[in-house]
C-alpha cells in the first residue's frame, strides 16, 4: 500500500507536532511493504534514512507551522499547491496527523484526519478569543471531517467529546494513543539536574511542581495558582515552588501569559514561589522531570496529556484535573482534583506534599504505567486502521 501523509506540522513544538514525529517515525520502522509519501512545505532531510519514505516538498509562501496558528491565515494558493502535490502521488490512502494542518486533497483518495480533542468546540472563547478565529476553525474542522472517511483520535475520552461537541458519528472514529519519547527516563545525574534548573531559573533546592505546555486559558493555570496560594498556609508547603514551562507568548496560539505574570508578580506569596521558565529543550526537560516533586495538569480538558506521560516516564507523580483524558492516561500515578474548585486543588497539593509514602508509591506507579504507552504500539494500531480503510 502507498500511504500519503501530511508532514507540514512536523516542526510544530506543541503536542500535535510531537505526536506527528513520534507516530510517523514508528510507522516507518514497522517491518512492512508499505511505501510512504510525505507532503511537506519545508526541507525534511532527517527522514532520508528510511528507504520506504519519499518526501515531496511543495512550494509555499509561508510554512504551515507559521500560517496555521490561532492568529494566522493560510494562503489558498499554498493549500492548492499541497493538494496538487498529493494529486501527483501514486497513493492509496491519505493520512493527516493533525486537523491543524489539514488541506483539501482529491476525493478519490480515502482520507483519515486526526482530531486530537474537541477543546475548541467545548471552550471556544478560551482557544480563539476572536469570532474570526472561531469561524475559520469551525469551517476547517467541518471541511476536514466531511472530506475524510475516518477520524483518528488519541483517547477514548477525546472520542466521546468529539461525538458530543463536534457531532461526529462515533462509528467513524478510531482511537490510538500517544507515548513518551525514549529519552524520557529517570536520570540521577545531579550535575545535569542542577544545570537544567539553573537554565530554567528554578531554585536548586526547592521541591518543584512543574507545569509543561502552552500557557493557554483552558490549561487552568490561574485556578491552579489560586489553589497553590491557598495551600501555602500549611506547614508542609515550606519548600514547595511552581515552575511554568512553555513558550510564554504562545507561538501563535492564544496565551494568557500576561495575566498570569501580573497575577504572580502582584501577589507576594506567589512572587517568591512561582517561576516562568519559558521554553525548555527536551534534554533539560528530562532532568527537570526527574528531579520534580510532582508535575501538574490542571486543564479543563485534554485530548491526551502528553507532558503527563513524559513526566511519568521519568518517575514524576502527577497532580491532575479529573476531566477529559487525564484519568484515562494517568491512572494510578496521580492525585486528582476538580479543576473548577480551588479547595479541591489545594487539598490535592497538600496531600502530595504531606505524604511522602504516597508520593513515592505514585512515582513507582508512574514508571510502571508509562511503560504501557509506546509509539510502536500506537503506530501499529494506526497502520491497522489505514489498511482497513484502504480495503473499503
Amino acid at each position: 500500500m502507498n500511504i500519503g501523509i501530511d508532514a507540514t506540522c512536523w516542526w510544530n513544538n506543541r503536542g500535535f507536532g510531537r505526536f506527528t514525529r513520534g507516530i510517523l517515525v514508528a510507522l516507518f520502522e514497522i517491518d512492512s511493504e508499505h511505501q510512504f509519501f510525505l507532503i511537506a512545505d519545508q526541507p525534511l532531510a532527517e527522514l532520508t534514512r528510511f528507504e520506504n519514505v519519499t518526501v515531496i516538498q511543495a512550494r509555499s509562501s509561508l510554512p504551515t507551522t507559521q500560517a496555521a496558528v490561532a492568529d494566522g491565515s493560510r494562503s489558498l494558493l499554498d493549500m492548492y499547491r499541497l493538494g496538487k502535490a498529493v494529486a501527483g502521488c501514486p497513493i492509496d490512502v491519505m493520512f493527516f496527523p493533525a486537523v491543524y494542518s489539514w488541506f483539501p486533497v482529491p476525493l478519490r483518495f480515502p482520507a483519515m484526519v486526526t482530531v486530537h480533542d474537541a477543546i475548541a468546540e467545548h471552550y471556544p472563547t478560551l482557544i480563539f478569543p476572536s469570532w474570526k478565529g472561531r469561524l475559520f476553525w469551525k469551517m476547517k474542522m467541518k471541511s476536514a471531517i466531511w472530506a475524510s472517511l475516518r477520524v483518528l483520535t488519541v483517547s477514548n475520552a477525546a472520542k466521546e467529546e468529539i461525538v458530543k461537541y463536534i457531532g461526529v458519528d462515533r462509528d467513524v472514529i478510531d482511537v490510538t494513543s500517544e507515548a513518551p519519547d525514549p529519552q524520557f527516563q529517570p536520570t540521577h545525574d545531579e550535575a545535569r539536574e542542577r544545570a537544567a534548573r539553573q537554565r530554567a531559573q528554578i531554585p536548586a533546592r526547592a521541591s518543584v511542581i512543574l507545569f509543561v505546555g502552552g500557557l493557554a486559558p483552558h490549561k487552568n493555570l490561574s485556578g491552579f495558582l489560586d489553589g497553590f496560594e491557598k495551600s501555602l498556609n500549611n506547614d508542609c508547603m515550606r519548600h514547595v515552588h511552581v515552575a511554568l514551562i512553555g513558550d510564554l507568548k504562545g507561538a501563535g496560539f492564544f496565551s494568557n501569559y500576561n495575566s498570569l505574570y501580573t497575577k504572580v508578580k502582584t501577589n507576594p506569596l506567589l512572587a517568591e514561589r512561582v517561576h516562568f521558565s519559558g521554553y525548555v529543550p527536551d534534554e533539560d526537560l528530562v532532568a527537570l522531570y526527574s528531579s520534580a516533586f510532582a508535575v501538574t495538569m490542571p486543564s479543563y480538558s485534554e485530548g491526551f496529556g502528553l507532558p503527563a506521560i513524559e513526566a511519568m516516564a521519568c518517575g514524576a507523580p502527577v497532580l491532575a484535573s479529573d476531566r477529559g483524558s487525564l484519568p484515562e492516561v494517568i491512572g494510578d500515578a496521580g492525585l486528582y482534583f476538580d479543576p473548577f474548585d480551588v479547595e479541591s486543588i489545594s487539598k490535592a497539593i497538600i496531600e502530595m506534599a504531606d505524604n511522602d509514602i504516597l508520593r513515592r508509591q505514585l512515582s513507582c506507579n508512574a514508571l510502571a504505567r508509562a511503560k504501557t504507552f509506546t509509539w510502536q504500539h500506537a503506530a501499529q494500531v494506526t497502520l491497522t486502521y489505514l489498511e482497513a480503510m484502504a480495503k473499503k
